[in-house]
């Protein structure tokens, strides 16, 4: 698989000059469009759009350096209709706009391209199975709360503690699926997995579609296939690897892409560095299926 995400990267390098077509490197990289993207963004620590973009102005603060073309020639090269989106995006890579790049001794940031490539790094084992499950309901209290790849998330605990014992006591009563008990719900609102990325994060419980729930909120989960993960370790770090390892190492290894869906995260927060059991559930599907887009 990464060699399919390599020729992945090739076309997108071939196509910056040009509008992107994330679809073609998904078809590429035999995935789809919406796991593409995810696994990009886990995989390199960005967004698609911004490495994109980065590699764009990387190549065009070349050409504003060389002056063999002027502004506008070099902003219609890379696909920017005006001088001034032009100026815009070059400014929020280097911190300046083309005009002042050109002035002897001009600081300008560099985008690498990427690729991919397996690097082993001990002997570290995941458990997973798969389950295929019908329909069903997070029942709960949501927050939107920023993604944090270290260390406990604040807004997240935050809302937890929001929660009163009535709330908790009435999803205990509700609680009657798998995985069992109060459990977490994250629903990213882009493809981006960096830090301070959003998600709609549900503290709740998995039921039955049919339930009324008075004044909880409802989240409504089509059936599907999830990969499940148990692990143990110290509190967070050890769920905060596992959540990295299962983008990076689980899913190129494995015939499976992710599909537009929550990740549900059953765990008992404890002191930072204590022991605990999770179990993460993640939306999957079989590669080759009828990829979500």
């Amino acid at each position: 698989m990464l060699e399919r995400l390599n020729q992945a990267l090739d076309h997108l390098e071939a196509s910056l000059d040009r509008e992107v077509d994330v679809a073609e490197a998904a078809r590429i990289a035999a995935v789809s469009e919406y796991h593409f993207r995810r696994l990009f963004s886990a995989l390199a620590g960005m967004p698609l759009p911004v490495y994109v973009r980065r590699r764009r102005m990387t190549l065009a603060a070349a050409e504003v350096l060389a002056g063999e073309r002027t502004l506008l020639d070099v902003a219609v090269r890379y696909g920017y209709g005006s001088g001034e989106a032009f100026a815009r995006a070059f400014r929020s890579v280097h911190g300046i706009g083309p005009g002042e790049a050109r002035r002897e001794g001009a600081l300008l940031t560099a985008q690498p391209r990427m690729s991919f490539r397996v690097v082993v790094e001990g002997s570290t084992t995941m458990r997973y199975r798969i389950v295929e499950r019908e329909a069903f309901r997070i029942v709960g209290r949501k927050a939107r709360v920023p993604l944090v790849h270290e260390g406990v998330n604040a807004d997240a605990a935050a809302h937890l503690e929001t929660l009163d014992e009535r709330a908790i006591v009435r999803m205990k009563e509700l609680s009657d699926l798998e995985p069992e008990g109060i459990l977490s719900a994250a629903v990213y609102l882009t493809d981006s997995r960096e830090e301070g990325a959003e998600a709609d994060y549900w503290i709740g419980v998995a039921t039955g579609p049919e339930p009324v729930v008075g004044d909880l909120d409802t989240l409504d989960v089509p059936a599907g296939t999830w990969a499940v993960f148990d692990n143990d370790g110290p509190y967070p770090s050890a769920l905060q690897e596992l959540w990295r390892d299962v983008f990076t190492q689980w899913f190129p290894s494995n015939p499976y892409t992710s599909r537009p869906g929550p990740e549900l995260l059953r765990t008992r927060p404890v002191a930072i560095g204590e022991e605990t059991h999770s179990q993460l559930w993640i939306p999957v599907e079989r590669s080759g299926g009828n990829a979500a887009v």
